[in-house]
């Protein structure tokens, strides 16, 4: 694992040591690894979704490339 130092708005660093204190994450270093991860998550959710809208359009200009679902089990 590699250590990296940040600087934040105190009010933010505050949030996390109530967080902390509260119960909700270990440390601080748990709160920020875990609010990446979750953003990280949300930026794979966002790229999927995207896909899909893609696919949608492809489908409703060319619907003979639609493959039922029956063939993909």
């Amino acid at each position: 694992m590699v250590q990296v130092q940040l600087r934040m708005p105190e009010d933010l660093v505050k949030d996390i040591d109530r967080w902390v204190s509260r119960g909700r994450f270990k440390s601080r270093s748990d709160a920020i690894k875990t609010i990446v991860a979750l953003y990280e998550e949300r930026e794979k959710t966002r790229e999927f979704y995207q896909m899909l809208v893609e696919r949608s359009k492809e489908a409703r200009e060319k619907p003979e490339i639609l493959v039922p679902l029956e063939e993909i089990e």
